[in-house]
C-alpha cells in the first residue's frame, strides 16, 4: 500500500516535544487535514494526509 507522506520526524525528540504532532495541526489549520501515524520499521512518525471515508 502506498500513501502520500507529507513530512517525517524521528521518534527520538526530546521530551515533550511533539513536532509531527505540530506539522499535522499546522497543515490542517492550512486546509491539508492531515493526521500522525508511527512506521515501526524506520522509528519515525509520519505526517499523512487524513483518509477521506
Amino acid at each position: 500500500m502506498s500513501r502520500e507522506i507529507l513530512a517525517r520526524f524521528p521518534a527520538g525528540g526530546p521530551r515533550g516535544s511533539r513536532p509531527a504532532e505540530e506539522k499535522a495541526d499546522q497543515l490542517t489549520k492550512a486546509g491539508t487535514p492531515a493526521t500522525v501515524v508511527m512506521d515501526l520499521d524506520s522509528d519515525r512518525f509520519l505526517v499523512v494526509p487524513e483518509r477521506v471515508s
